[in-house]
C-alpha cells in the first residue's frame, strides 16, 4: 500500500515536507490523517488524508474512489464540503476544514450560541443542494425498497423484537406516495457536520449515498437519536419549520409533513435495528467492544420512541 509520504509527494512534487501528521481516531477499514504539508513552492496546506487500511475488508458503502466522485459533484452542486486536492482508488486527499463535529459540544458550548439557531435552516439549504446532484454520480445503486431491506436485516439477526415488527407493518400499511428520485446523502445528521461559530462549514461521510426519496434525508436528520437530549426535533438545534421552509426556499421539493413524519419514524426504526446489529457484533465475537456493547441499551429506547410515534401519528 502507498504510504502517506508517497501520496503527498506524488501530489505536490519532490521535496515536499510533512511537518505535522496525526492519525485521527475511528475506522477499522480506513485510516484518517490530519496533515500539514509544506510544498516545494513555499506554500503550506492543511489537509486530511483518508486511505484504506492494508488487509482490512471494506465495509458496506461507497469505495473511496466513488466517494471522491460524490464529493466533487456535491461541491459543484453547492453543498459545503471539503475540497478534494487529489484522489485515487485507495485514498482521498482533501482540505482540512476547521470546526467542531461533536454534537454535545455543538449543542451546549458557548462558542456555538450564534450558530445553533441557524443550523436547521442551513441543513435545509445543504440538503436542497444535495438533492440537486446528478444521479450519475452514484455508482451501481440498486435502489432497494428501504422497508424490505431493513426487514431482511432484522430477520437475518435472528432476534425477536416485536416493536420493530409492528413498526414495519404499520409503516408498510401507511407508506406515502414516493417523491422524485434524487441523490440521498444517507447519513445527514448532527455528528456528520463540521460547525463553526457562524454555522455549517462542511458535510462529511458520503459513503452511504444512494438514489432514493429526498425525504429520507430530512426524516433521518429529525430522528430522536441525533438530538442528544435536546427537545428540538431537528438535530437538537431547530424546528421542523426552520428545516422545511429553508429546504423549499432553496429549491427543494414541497415537503408533505405527514410523509416527513413517516420517514422520521422509519429513521427511528432503522437506527434501532442498527443498534441490534452493532450489539450482535460484540456478543457474537465479530468485534469485542465496550462501545458496541453499550449501544445495546439504545435498542429499548428506540422501541419506546417507536411506540410513542405510532400512537401519536395514528398509523394504521
Amino acid at each position: 500500500m502507498t504510504s502517506v509520504g508517497e501520496i503527498v509527494g506524488a501530489v505536490f512534487g519532490p521535496g515536499t515536507a510533512i511537518p505535522y501528521s496525526a492519525r485521527l481516531p475511528g475506522g477499522a477499514s480506513r485510516e484518517t490523517w490530519a496533515l500539514d504539508v509544506a510544498a516545494p513552492d513555499g506554500t503550506r496546506h492543511e489537509l486530511v488524508l483518508r486511505l484504506d487500511s492494508p488487509g482490512a475488508a471494506l465495509e458496506a458503502g461507497a469505495t473511496l474512489a466513488a466517494e471522491a466522485v460524490l464529493m466533487r459533484a456535491a461541491f459543484e452542486a453547492g453543498v459545503p464540503v471539503p475540497r478534494i486536492v487529489a484522489s485515487g482508488e485507495s485514498y482521498i486527499l482533501m482540505t482540512r476544514v476547521p470546526g467542531e463535529t461533536i454534537p454535545r459540544k455543538i449543542l451546549r458550548d458557548d462558542a456555538y450560541t450564534t450558530a445553533r439557531p441557524r443550523l436547521a435552516a442551513q441543513c435545509g439549504q445543504a440538503l436542497a443542494a444535495v438533492h440537486r446532484m446528478p444521479l450519475s454520480c452514484v455508482a451501481h445503486d440498486p435502489q432497494e425498497d428501504p422497508l424490505r431491506r431493513w426487514r431482511d436485516v432484522l430477520d437475518a439477526l435472528g432476534e425477536p423484537h416485536p416493536v420493530f415488527e409492528l413498526a414495519l407493518r404499520r409503516l408498510e400499511a401507511s407508506r406515502p406516495r414516493g417523491g422524485r428520485q434524487v441523490v440521498v446523502h444517507g447519513d445527514f445528521r448532527n455528528g456528520n457536520l463540521i460547525v463553526g461559530p457562524e454555522g455549517i462549514r462542511a458535510v462529511l461521510d458520503w459513503e452511504l449515498a444512494h438514489v432514493g426519496d429526498p425525504l429520507e434525508d430530512l426524516g433521518w436528520l429529525c430522528a430522536k437519536a441525533w438530538r442528544f437530549g435536546s427537545p428540538l426535533p431537528v438535530g437538537g438545534f431547530g424546528t421542523y419549520d426552520d428545516l422545511v421552509h429553508a429546504y423549499e426556499e432553496a429549491g427543494g421539493d414541497h415537503v408533505d409533513r405527514d410523509a416527513l413524519r413517516w420517514w422520521e419514524t422509519f429513521g427511528v426504526l432503522k437506527w434501532g435495528i442498527i443498534c441490534v446489529m452493532q450489539t450482535m457484533r460484540h456478543l457474537r465475537g465479530g468485534a469485542r467492544s465496550v462501545e458496541l456493547a453499550a449501544i445495546g441499551r439504545r435498542v429499548c429506547e428506540n422501541e419506546w420512541d417507536l411506540l410513542r410515534m405510532l400512537r401519536e401519528n395514528a398509523l394504521p
